[in-house]
């Protein structure tokens, strides 16, 4: 934040490239408030949030007509407390889509079992959207983990979990590489 200022501060013209929305479990608004706490002016172009650009790569819509037609999107940095919360206020049928949440992704599985979603609710982990080096492993929630243990995916990572993951099956992967 204090870079930001700065270099703006300085004349120069400041920047701050974020993959997809800034938004959107970013820092965008922490940021813009710092700038304009300074006095430095604050332009913000809204970018595709990976929650929805990153499933859509991988051939997931995260709602379908006769699925689903609502999408919880929670950070899952921190553990499963966040996506738990979340999916709680969600209707059973949700989508949920959890980002970077790989290294809490065993535990995060068994905690949203625990709390009532079927060990057989289908789940995709998406390493890298949008690049050549794109990813997917599915799996349930009984199983991701152990599919994704042998998996190296490096992170950051998408998780979807919901029965639209299913629809990958027939959509496959759609960043026309």
């Amino acid at each position: 934040n204090d870079l930001l200022v700065a270099h703006a501060q300085a004349g120069r013209t400041v920047v701050r490239l974020k993959g997809g929305d800034p938004f959107v479990l970013g820092r965008g608004g922490e940021e813009a408030l710092h700038c304009l706490a300074h006095a430095v002016p604050v332009e913000v172009v809204p970018g595709v949030t990976s929650a929805v650009s990153v499933p859509a790569a991988a051939g997931i819509p995260v709602t379908h007509r006769g699925i689903t037609t609502s999408v919880v999107v929670a950070s899952a940095h921190t553990g499963a407390g966040n996506a738990l919360e979340a999916a709680t206020a969600a209707p059973p049928e949700a989508t949920l889509v959890l980002l970077m949440g790989l290294s809490g992704l065993a535990g995060t599985a068994e905690e949203l079992i625990s709390s009532g979603r079927s060990p057989d609710t289908l789940v995709a982990v998406i390493s890298e959207g949008w690049t050549p080096r794109q990813r997917t492993v599915t799996g349930t929630l009984a199983t991701i983990a152990a599919d994704v243990s042998g998996a190296d995916l490096p992170g950051p990572v998408v998780i979807v979990v919901g029965e639209v993951v299913g629809l990958r099956t027939q959509l496959g992967d759609l960043t026309g590489a």
